[in-house]
């Protein structure tokens, strides 16, 4: 049975922080992770160029030596083991799953509020404060997007959870209600 990349992802990125909490690194990896998460954004295709079965393993080789050579310890022996599994085109979930769980063990939540109108830095301080209490997190970093198809309110995207304020859905569930 063949895993899809969002299963591999977290299983590889959830044993790499295990690896980085043991060895006290997390930091440095996560860090690490970044400059990495970086030339893959910079060179979209490498992942697929390294997991292609048509391409000689002594050209990906010369590719994988190359990105290795930025890289000390357990990045780099991570990366090796990625690379010899063939996996390099799921490293970009890796790095998610790695970057979730780090940002859950410094207690850093992040996601995004939808707004009609932009909020103020007070406005956005008191909801950040709010959604941490409420998601019993640390630290919340909110990431505003404006949408005035909802008309007021706030829409809060975060960790896999929808808190729907938004005047749009308030007015659609009373025109539910009317129709019933």
């Amino acid at each position: 049975m063949k895993l899809d990349k969002y299963t591999v992802g977290r299983r590889y990125g959830k044993a790499l922080f295990e690896l980085a909490i043991d060895s006290n690194s997390a930091e440095e990896i996560y860090q690490e992770l970044l400059s990495l998460r970086q030339i893959y954004s910079e060179i979209p295709g490498l992942g697929n160029v390294l997991s292609d079965v048509r391409l000689e393993p002594h050209e990906k080789r010369i590719i994988m030596d190359k990105l290795v050579s930025g890289f000390d310890g357990i990045v780099k022996n991570f990366l090796e083991v990625v690379y010899s599994y063939n996996r390099m085109s799921e490293l970009s979930f890796m790095i998610d799953e790695y970057e979730h769980r780090y940002n859950d063990y410094k207690g850093l939540l992040l996601g995004s509020v939808k707004t009609a109108v932009p909020l103020s830095d007070e406005q956005l301080q008191k909801l950040e404060m709010n959604v941490a209490k409420t998601m019993d997190y640390q630290t919340v970093e909110l990431k505003q997007i404006v949408d005035s198809s909802i008309i007021g309110g706030a829409i809060v995207e975060a960790n896999h959870r929808v808190i729907d304020g938004s005047i749009r859905t308030q007015l659609e569930k009373m025109r539910n209600q009317l129709n019933r």
